[in-house]
């Protein structure tokens, strides 16, 4: 997967004639190489997420390429809901589909889906009557358990308990040693040092740099400290 001078533009109405421009990404270039887990860093209102969603194919761009060497792209967001009206099992049901497996085949993970989610009865519940953590535990574990050839993780392994929080990690861990590829935003930077295998610092929606984990994160660290001390 490549992004080639990627610009977003967000268009928000200041008065019924006038409207402000944003730029979330403005000109973003690099590739994803197949395999790796790659993190993604910077302050809020970076653009991180709208990178997710550029990667997702769910906006578009106002300039430049994005270029897919992949068919099935699964987005892991607390940002995209589940119909709150179905239950957790149809919801899981849906969204596998959604990911491009056969019905069959999601009934057929279903049962893992259900056990590593942890969420017992509530499965038969409204999605509606869930935490956010119970919410993003489900989401986690569809993704998890369906084949998806990009996996985008926002922020979903920093929710809910401690035990599924080391427990999503040690997955994660898993389905990147089996050569899954992996795009992480996370604000843990431990999280990002120890799943990845070069992070990208993203700031103001340019791309800062890409490298080496340690290098990048410690200059990130060192530049938010000195930003904060302003």
């Amino acid at each position: 997967m490549q992004l080639r001078d990627v610009t977003v533009r967000y268009k928000s109405r200041r008065s019924f004639f006038r409207h402000d421009h944003y730029t979330a990404l403005d000109g973003v270039s690099f590739t994803i190489k197949e395999g790796e887990t790659l993190g993604v860093i910077g302050a809020n209102g970076c653009g991180k997420s709208t990178l997710l969603m550029v990667l997702a194919n769910i906006y578009g761009v106002d300039e430049g390429d994005v270029i897919w060497h992949c068919r099935h792209v699964s987005l892991l967001s607390l940002a995209l809901g589940f119909d709150i009206e179905l239950t957790g099992r149809d919801n899981a049901i849906i969204s596998g589909m959604f990911l491009g497996a056969r019905k069959q085949t999601v009934l057929e993970k279903l049962d893992e889906i259900i056990e590593f989610s942890e969420l017992d009865e509530f499965i038969d519940k409204p999605i509606k009557t869930y935490s956010a953590g119970m919410r993003a535990r489900l989401g986690f574990s569809i993704a998890l358990k369906m084949q998806s050839e990009v996996l985008l993780i926002d922020e979903v392994l920093s929710v809910g308990d401690e035990n599924f929080k080391h427990k999503a990690e040690t997955a994660m861990t898993h389905k990147i040693s089996s050569n899954q590829t992996v795009v992480l935003v996370s604000h843990s930077m431990l999280q990002i040092e120890k799943l990845s295998n070069r992070v990208l610092w993203l700031h103001e929606g340019k791309v800062k740099t890409i490298g080496d984990p340690k290098k990048v994160i410690s200059e990130y660290t060192s530049f938010m400290d000195k930003t904060s001390d302003h």
